[in-house]
């Protein structure tokens, strides 16, 4: 899952089409979307 930068809608991105769009803005620039997953790293 992809967000658009202008419009903040959801867009799922294809892996047999070579360049996505938003369906609703038009725009080309998307963000990935990362979950909010805490990572724990000790020190050596």
């Amino acid at each position: 899952m992809y967000r658009c930068g202008k419009c903040k809608e959801q867009v799922r991105g294809d892996t047999n089409i070579v360049g996505i769009h938003c369906v609703t803005c038009g725009s080309k620039i998307f963000y990935k979307e990362r979950p909010n997953v805490k990572k724990a790293i000790k020190a050596r």
